[in-house]
């Protein structure tokens, strides 16, 4: 076998050093003013940003779509891990009653709606958040869920579709008793 010239191997290294994912922390709304702690790796696709609006201190990982074209809002403190996919329209229905004429008509079928994460919410890797999604404060969707409705505060969401599978807080006071120093940080957003 042919060894590699050392040149080619710094090319290369460069290359992918150049390319791999990595978190942008410099995070700015329309007006330019910083999102402060936001936080948006280099591989995450946004479609339509003007109609994405971001709290403060909000994480979103490696290789998402974030598709907002009817509206997503990501509030304080969210984490969206790794191939998160948040759609706001979908064709699903469409393409099928519509047919071969899908392209040239004004799509009155064509599931449209914004989505709304609330504050301190974890989306686990390779979940779908569908149009018309609401989903309440401090909820944890797991893995692989298929989200579609409106969820209330606290909810641990799984399966496809998803629904409501547990409460978060039953989790947060278990740790809470154990580390009762770290309640006023809780409290600060849980009781609002």
């Amino acid at each position: 076998m042919l060894a590699r010239p050392k040149f080619i191997h710094k090319v290369l290294r460069r290359f992918f050093l150049m390319f791999r994912p990595a978190m942008n922390g410099n995070i700015t709304d329309f007006n330019g003013k910083r999102i402060a702690q936001t936080r948006i790796s280099n591989t995450t696709y946004i479609d339509h940003p003007q109609h994405l609006c971001l709290g403060e201190n909000v994480y979103i990982g490696h290789y998402n779509i974030l598709e907002a074209s009817n509206g997503i809002t990501i509030e304080e403190g969210c984490q969206l891990t790794t191939f998160v996919n948040l759609t706001t329209h979908s064709s699903h229905t469409a393409i099928r009653i519509y047919g071969k004429h899908y392209a040239n008509v004004d799509k009155a079928i064509y599931d449209r709606g914004p989505i709304h994460i609330g504050k301190y919410t974890f989306v686990g890797p390779y979940a779908t958040i569908m149009p018309g999604t609401k989903i309440g404060k401090g909820s944890i969707v797991a893995a692989y869920s298929y989200v579609r409705g409106e969820f209330p505060d606290f909810s641990i969401i799984a399966g496809n579709p998803a629904q409501v599978v547990g409460d978060t807080r039953t989790k947060d006071n278990i740790l809470l008793n154990q580390h009762p120093e770290l309640q006023a940080y809780y409290d600060e957003w849980a009781k609002l």
